[in-house]
């Protein structure tokens, strides 16, 4: 068995975290001064993880060969499926012609583009992250505001930033179920304080978006919406999070924010209508759609949603992965870990992580989930083909839609995989414990850079629920070890982690691909958003300062077992 061993270089911290570093430095040359393609960045960051594991780590090859492949296949499944599932259906929408009558029902709410903007990114946006999840919300509503007409690029900017507040309690809550689990904390205080965390971000992010999309000006001409919006959501985030568990909070944050959005819509107009270049005024080009017309128009989506919600119940869940497992059975075995999936043969506790990424030398698992039927993916390709069935679509035409989607997706693809590949074998070889480490020796000002240890973590995974399977327990360790409230920097590895989702590379290669730009954009798309992604992370990081320091009270206590 391989021991993990956090100080190679001399046995030095300091020496050893600038080579941990590495692969990320290249990631960020390649994609923001070298202007690369996502999907070359991330293959020239594997390769030099390859490299750092196996020459400085003393990783053996073997490990280093399977820890990344078991990454790359968590890129693919569920992540790169559930993108795929999601952009069939937009496809299917604009060939049946049912995202032009979507168009018109838009604007017949508002002709106004920020406030389209900020109803799709953010308030349906949110939704699709409640319900999915893994780039699901990037993927829907950026090809979404781009088929309204939006340019492609920003499109994609305003998407990627959208998706922050609702992250931490993505896909029915499970980045915040993940924490628990990983850190033995229990699940109802981390998710009153990551939702005490978020609220305060929800409040700001509609705005934020108009700022950037239209400046300060045209965005103070929408200020009733933009707090009707932000309030409306961070009320519910706070209310849900703090009183009934991270499960519906982003359901019933993002459906109480769509309703009170359209309320406002309908009952307020801006005295200025901002539209963009090229656009006619509403009246000359909406079209008249009966109710019925709209109703199957939105009949995808209303699919997507229903199916996306039964998947996710838990108890369904759980039937249709016990289904599974009777039709193959030995195909989905019961891990130690609890999981559904394979033990990763010649990974599974092959490698021992020590202490302090751990309490106490322990077998790093290796568990590949294989929940194929009841996986948020599965539940988005079922709802495409509900739709191909109601909308009378051919099946030679719904086999032309997922051949048309793998080639549109296919560079993406590759993104994703090889970045999740990078991130396992960052994990599996210790190189991200040596930077976690690295960033907890900074004492009192912990809690400020336990925020940049969630924003790598999700930078390096795309996910916030990898990050906090990552970091959770280094951030509980450092925490008792400095005598900061564990409940604290637990949660805002997962708060804090969100900034980074809008430079994750996967991120950025979905919003691409979803709003039909080309790879030669994604390296301007990682510019347009590593100075926000930043910029929150670091005020997450001044308010992690001011709950461990200032408003001590607002932090859920957890006595000692």
């Amino acid at each position: 068995m391989w021991t993990h061993n956090y100080e190679p270089l001399g046995g030095s911290l300091a020496l050893s975290a600038p080579v941990a570093a590495l692969p990320i430095v290249v990631l960020f040359l390649m994609l923001g001064v070298w202007r690369a393609p996502a999907w070359k960045a991330a293959l020239s960051g594997l390769l030099t993880a390859f490299v750092v594991a196996i020459l400085v780590y003393g990783m053996p090859a073997g490990l280093a060969v399977i820890s990344t492949l078991y990454g790359a296949a968590y890129g693919l499944f569920p992540i790169a499926w559930i993108v795929f599932a999601s952009i069939m259906l937009y496809r299917l929408a604009v060939d049946t012609g049912k995202f032009e009558v979507i168009k018109d029902s838009v604007g017949s709410l508002t002709d106004d583009r920020r406030l389209q903007a900020m109803f799709i990114a953010f308030s349906f946006g949110a939704f699709i992250e409640g319900a999915a999840g893994f780039g699901a919300p990037v993927a829907v509503s950026g090809a979404m505001l781009a088929g309204l007409g939006f340019n492609p690029f920003y499109a994609a900017g305003i998407c990627l930033l959208a998706n922050t507040a609702p992250v931490a309690f993505g896909s029915i809550g499970i980045p915040v179920t993940t924490l628990a689990a990983v850190t033995g904390l229990p699940v109802l205080p981390l998710s009153a304080m990551v939702g005490r965390m978020c609220a305060l971000i929800s409040i700001i992010i509609p705005g934020y978006l108009i700022v950037v999309m239209a400046g300060w000006a045209r965005a103070m001409e929408v200020l009733p919406a933009i707090i009707a919006c932000g309030v409306s959501f961070a009320g519910m985030q706070f209310f849900v999070s703090n009183y009934m568990g991270p499960e519906l909070t982003d359901i019933l944050s993002s459906l109480t924010c769509i309703i009170v959005m359209v309320a406002v819509l309908k009952l307020w107009k801006p005295k200025n209508i901002m539209r963009l270049e090229g656009d006619q005024p509403v009246s000359l080009t909406l079209r008249k759609h009966t109710g019925g017309e709209i109703f199957m128009a939105w009949m995808p989506y209303l699919l997507l949603v229903v199916f996306v919600l039964v998947w996710g119940e838990p108890d369904i869940k759980a039937k249709i992965d016990a289904f599974t497992n009777g039709i193959m059975p030995g195909f989905l075995p019961k891990a130690a870990t609890g999981l559904n999936g394979v033990l990763v043969p010649g990974l599974h506790n092959a490698i021992t992580r020590i202490p302090p990424v751990t309490a106490a030398p322990a077998p790093y698992a290796a568990v590949f989930t294989l929940n194929w039927l009841s996986a948020s993916g599965t539940a988005c390709f079922l709802a495409t083909l509900a739709a191909a069935l109601v909308l009378r679509v051919s099946p030679g035409k719904v086999v032309g839609l997922y051949v048309a989607t793998f080639n549109q997706l296919k560079f993406a693809m590759l993104t994703i995989a090889s970045m999740l590949g990078l991130a396992y074998l960052m994990n599996y070889s210790g190189m991200t414990s040596t930077l976690g480490l690295a960033l907890a020796t900074t004492g009192v000002l912990f809690p400020f850079f336990s925020a940049v240890v969630g924003w790598l973590g999700v930078f390096l995974t795309g996910s916030d629920t990898s990050a906090n399977a990552l970091f959770g327990n280094l951030q509980v360790v450092t925490a008792n070890a400095l005598g900061l409230n564990p409940v604290l920097t637990a949660s805002v590895n997962s708060a804090a982690g969100v900034m980074g989702k809008m430079i994750s590379v996967q991120s950025i290669a979905v919003a691409v691909a979803a709003t039909g730009m080309t790879s030669d954009d994604e390296s301007r798309l990682f510019r347009f958003t590593i100075k926000h992604s930043v910029m929150l992370m670091m005020v997450m990081g001044v308010v992690a300062m001011l709950y461990a320091y200032v408003f001590t009270g607002w932090v859920p206590v957890v006595p000692p077992k």
